[in-house]
């Protein structure tokens, strides 16, 4: 019997414009989640709490009826099996540990720092990625993972800055990196026969009590204070439905690899989004970091999608 890793290997993902778009959609949302985390005025880890547990709702009710008229990109109707639901639940307690690492980083460190660290499982997801394939890489996967590489190390050299007042949280955005891939390959895996939502829905279910414990232990804030609701809110939408939404449903879609190195645009994101909401300085090596990487994701999807039967 083949093993996990091999049948991931064989699979055939389809790609396609809209998976691609919600795949750069959905990480541009998450981008802006450090800058909202600094607005709330609740606890770092109460606020990845409210993240999960307010939209929980309108994402259950999303997965009840993805159940009962939705189907996968196959024709398949979605099936939820024991053993999936397991994994699922791991899943989100990793999320749950990923979200209180990289929200107490973010209090602790600069937000260039927490958007580059925080995003360091792209690096193992693209390692992954290549191990999974259980092939050499093709030499247009190699560009692309040249061009990745590159643009993320100009971005991360324009933005980054390292000083012992900072370590403790950038050492706790880069824990969070590793939890954020403990969270997302077995989320992958499950959407081979469960829909978005319905991942989204056990992701957050197990989740919540986590981070609420860990919120009350530490002592935190729960509950908004003058900052009001809209933070809060703002984050649960932003991240959780529209971020995690439009990520889990492109991870049906593309490998490990491209998903990695689409992890990669939210530095870019943050960078830009600077310059345009802050003044901050956008030189022309940022933009050559953000060309690369939007390069490299554009030969990934290329060479991961299946070309078409030649016919005669």
């Amino acid at each position: 019997m083949a093993s996990a890793t091999e049948q991931r290997a064989q699979k055939i993902y389809a790609g396609g414009a809209w998976p691609f778009a919600a795949l750069l959609i959905g990480n541009a949302a998450l981008a802006l989640g450090p800058w909202l985390v600094r607005l709330a005025d609740t606890g770092p880890v109460a606020a990845g709490f409210w993240r999960m547990a307010l939209p929980l709702p309108l994402i259950a009710w999303l997965a009840l009826r993805e159940r009962r008229q939705g189907q996968l990109r196959d024709g398949a109707k979605p099936q939820i099996a024991g053993r999936t639901v397991w994994i699922l639940v791991a899943a989100g307690v990793f999320f749950a540990l990923d979200l209180a690492s990289w929200h107490l980083g973010i209090e602790l460190t600069k937000l260039g720092n927490a958007t580059l660290f925080g995003n360091s499982g792209s690096l193992i997801l693209m390692a992954w990625g290549l191990f999974a394939m259980r092939r050499a890489p093709s030499r247009a996967e190699v560009l692309a993972l040249a061009a990745a590489l590159a643009g993320g190390a100009i971005l991360l050299a324009r933005s980054l800055e390292v000083s012992t007042s900072t370590l403790v949280g950038d050492l706790l955005c880069v824990l969070a990196g590793a939890f954020y891939v403990l969270y997302l390959l077995p989320a992958q895996a499950a959407r081979d026969t469960m829909g978005q939502w319905s991942v989204l829905t056990l992701v957050c279910a197990s989740a919540v009590p986590v981070l609420l414990a860990a919120a009350l232990l530490m002592g935190e804030p729960v509950w908004p204070g003058a900052a009001g609701w809209w933070p809060v809110i703002a984050l649960a939408v932003l991240s959780q439905i529209v971020g995690q939404g439009l990520l889990v449903y492109a991870l049906g879609y593309f490998p490990p690899l491209v998903i990695g190195m689409a992890l990669l645009t939210q530095p870019a994101i943050a960078a830009l989004s600077g310059w345009l909401a802050f003044d901050e300085v956008l030189a022309w090596p940022d933009i050559a970091g953000m060309a690369l990487v939007a390069g490299a994701l554009l030969i990934a999807r290329a060479s991961s999608v299946p070309a078409p039967p030649r016919e005669g």
